[in-house]
C-alpha cells in the first residue's frame, strides 16, 4: 500500500521503506511532491492515481539505488551512495578507484565530507586548493633534507583536484547540482618533468656491481635499463613474452600495484606501451640460460608452486609475482650498500633513453622503444645529461675565431 502524506494545500510526501540502516534502525526514504495543476487538484480520483503512480516510480528508484535526494545530501553521502557505485566502479580502472578512495578518506572528506552538496561554493574549493599546497595537507609526516615538512607534489595536488572536479561534474550532469563549484578555480600547477639520470661512468659502475648479486636481480635490473622498461612492465614479463630466435621481448601486461591483497595485472599504461622491444643478443643469451634454470627450479618445487598458470620470468619465489614496491626497495638498498648516487628506479628508464639519444638514435626510435604515446614525451630527455649539454656547446666550436685563418690587421703608419 503506497505511503503518502499530505503536507500542505498543494504538497505531499512519498515514503518508501528501504530496510534498515547500519544501526539497525528502519531506513525511510522520502520525496516531496508539489502539484500546481488546478484540474488535477479538483479531481480526487485522478489526484490519487497520480500520487500513487509517482509513489511506485519512487519505490522502483529507491530499490534500484537510482534515486538521488534533491537537497540535504552531504558531499560524502553523494560520493559513497551515488558517484562511487554508479560512476567510478563503471568508468574507472581498479587502480584509479583505489587511488580515488584513498584521496577521499585522506584529503577530500575531511574538508568537504560533512558539507551539504549544494552549499559548497567556489571559495570553498579555492580554500581547499590553497590547503593542498601547504605541508598540512601531507599526512605521512615526511620531511626534507633540512628536516622541514614537505608539501604534496604538484602532481598529487592536481590529481586530487581533478578527482574533486570530476565528482562535481557528475553531480551537475545528474542534475543534483546546478553548477560545478570548481569552475573558475585555477588548477594546481602542472609539474615540470624532473628528469634525473645517471652519467655514463655511473651506469657502468652500477652494471659492474650487479655482477655481485643473484641472477634474478641482476637480469631484472639490467633488463630495466637496457629495455627502458617501467618496473610494473618488467615484473609482468612471462616466459611466453621471450623470443630467443629474434631476440625480442614483448610488453603486453603491467603490474602497477596490489589491490585487496592481490596483484593487479592489467594492460600496459597506454596503447603505445603494448610493444615488442629488440634486446641485445648477449642479454637474451643470458636470459636463455636463466630460463633453463628457471624451468628446472619449477619442476623441483612441485606442488609448492604458487604461480598457477602464470610463468613470471622474475618472481618472488614459488612463482609468485613481485610486488613493484619490493623491486624499488631492493634497488634503494643496492644503491646505499654500494654508495652510488640515489636515482629512482624509474631513472634507469630515463637513463636508457638519454643514452640512446646521445648516441644518435632518433627520437622516433626511442619513442617506440619506450612505448611513449607521443614524441613530446620522449623529447623531454634531450639535453638531460652533462655530456649532452657539453656536446651541444661544442657544436659552436666552428665559430671560434681563434681557429680561423684570419688576415692580421696592419697598424696604420703615422
Amino acid at each position: 500500500m503506497p505511503s503518502i502524506e499530505k503536507r500542505g494545500e498543494r504538497s505531499w510526501r512519498l515514503i518508501v521503506e528501504a530496510g534498515t540502516d547500519a544501526d539497525g534502525k528502519r531506513d525511510k526514504r522520502t520525496k516531496p511532491i508539489r502539484i500546481n495543476d488546478p484540474a488535477l487538484l479538483k479531481t480526487k480520483k485522478k489526484l490519487q492515481e497520480y500520487l500513487e503512480a509517482e509513489w511506485y516510480t519512487f519505490k522502483t528508484e529507491v530499490e534500484a539505488g537510482t534515486y538521488i535526494k534533491p537537497g540535504g545530501m552531504t558531499f560524502k553521502e553523494f560520493a559513497e551512495r551515488h558517484w562511487t557505485p554508479k560512476y567510478a566502479k563503471r568508468e574507472l580502472a581498479e587502480s584509479t578507484q583505489e587511488t580515488y578512495e584513498r584521496n577521499f578518506k585522506t584529503h577530500i572528506y575531511p574538508f568537504f565530507g560533512h558539507k551539504k552538496l549544494e552549499e559548497i561554493k567556489t571559495m570553498h574549493v579555492v580554500d581547499f586548493v590553497t590547503h593542498l599546497g601547504t605541508p598540512d595537507a601531507r599526512k605521512d609526516g615526511k620531511v626534507g633534507d633540512d628536516d622541514q615538512p614537505l608539501c604534496l607534489s604538484t602532481g598529487t595536488q592536481r590529481q586530487i583536484y581533478i578527482q574533486l572536479h570530476r565528482v562535481f561534474s557528475i553531480a551537475v550532469e545528474w542534475k543534483t547540482l546546478k553548477e560545478n563549484p570548481c569552475d573558475g578555480v585555477t588548477w594546481p600547477d602542472k609539474a615540470n618533468p624532473n628528469i634525473v639520470v645517471y652519467e655514463e661512468d655511473e651506469i657502468e659502475a652500477i652494471l659492474d656491481a650487479l655482477n655481485q648479486v643473484s641472477d634474478t636481480w641482476r637480469l631484472l635490473i639490467l633488463g630495466t635499463y637496457l629495455g627502458g622498461f617501467r618496473r610494473g612492465e618488467m615484473v609482468a614479463i612471462e616466459l611466453s613474452d621471450l623470443n630467443f630466435e629474434d631476440n625480442l621481448l614483448t610488453i603486453d601486461e603491467n603490474i602497477p600495484m596490489k589491490l585487496k591483497g592481490k596483484h593487479l595485472i592489467k594492460a600496459p599504461k597506454t596503447k603505445a606501451s603494448d610493444r615488442t622491444v629488440p634486446m641485445p643478443d648477449w642479454y637474451m643469451e643470458e636470459l636463455a640460460l636463466y630460463v633453463h634454470e628457471w624451468e628446472k627450479n619449477k619442476l623441483a618445487v612441485g606442488d609448492k608452486w604458487q604461480g598457477g598458470d602464470r610463468k613470471f620470468l622474475f618472481h618472488a619465489g614459488y612463482g609468485k609475482a613481485f610486488h613493484p614496491g619490493s623491486v624499488t626497495n631492493w634497488w634503494t638498498k643496492f644503491l646505499k650498500n654500494n654508495e652510488f648516487r640515489h636515482v629512482k628506479l624509474h631513472g634507469l628508464r630515463h637513463t636508457s633513453a638519454t643514452y640512446l639519444l646521445e648516441h644518435d638514435v632518433t627520437v622516433e626510435a626511442v619513442r617506440d622503444r619506450l612505448g611513449h604515446a607521443s614524441q613530446r614525451s620522449t623529447e623531454v630527455y634531450l639535453h638531460a645529461t652533462k655530456s649532452m649539454k657539453k656536446t651541444a656547446a661544442q657544436k659552436f666550436d666552428k665559430f671560434n675565431p681563434n681557429k680561423k685563418n684570419r688576415p692580421q690587421s696592419v697598424p696604420k703608419s703615422d
